[in-house]
């Protein structure tokens, strides 16, 4: 197995034609006395196939799972935890609900991040290209897929662009580094 983390970020691993990814979500657990566990463990169990069944003590978050046969979506909010099937097709998701209308990056870009028209390696830099186009509004917009979220009170800021495919012949994981975190700069995936 191969992986991307980033600290208190997400996480992606591919093994035997899956792919896991977990990703912050606005939640309601406090960061308390009590130690919280760390969510390294759900994404490694998903890309091994073990289905997430009981509310973890974790903060919130959204594990996205891609198999060549379909996607699915777990949300734990802290309270619910929530698992929905993903029709075929360009879906886009944050802190929040898939295709959620109320998130302003989502409202601004999802339409924008058709089917690819190309097959083949050239879909991913027809993604690259919808990519940077979002990035005209500046990192620190609502709507900026490539983020600096520290005026905003938190100390995250975008430093990688993963891309993934699933297929009859495995997965195909890529990602690449931001020259500068948090500022768009047309990274190589490799």
């Amino acid at each position: 197995m191969t992986g991307v983390r980033a600290a208190r970020g997400s996480h992606a691993g591919p093994a035997a034609g899956r792919i896991a990814v977990i990703l912050n979500r606005a939640d309601i657990v406090p960061d308390g006395d009590a130690p919280i566990e760390s969510r390294g463990r759900i994404v490694l169990d998903a890309v091994g196939g073990a289905a997430l069944e009981t509310p973890p003590h974790t903060h919130g978050f959204n594990l996205v799972e891609l198999t060549a046969t379909g996607a699915t979506v777990t949300m734990w909010d802290g309270d619910a935890l929530r698992r929905v099937e993903l029709a075929p097709g360009i879906h886009m998701i944050a802190h929040d609900e898939v295709d959620d209308p109320a998130t302003a990056r989502i409202a601004a870009w999802r339409d924008a991040f058709d089917a690819p028209e190309t097959v083949g390696e050239e879909w991913r830099e027809q993604w690259l290209d919808t990519l940077e186009r979002t990035s005209a509004v500046g990192p620190v917009d609502d709507r900026a897929i490539v983020r600096d979220n520290r005026p905003f009170g938190y100390p995250t800021l975008s430093l990688l662009v993963c891309t993934a495919s699933v297929g009859a012949s495995g997965v195909d994981v890529r990602y690449g580094e931001f020259a500068e975190p948090g500022v768009w700069n047309r990274p190589v995936v490799h």
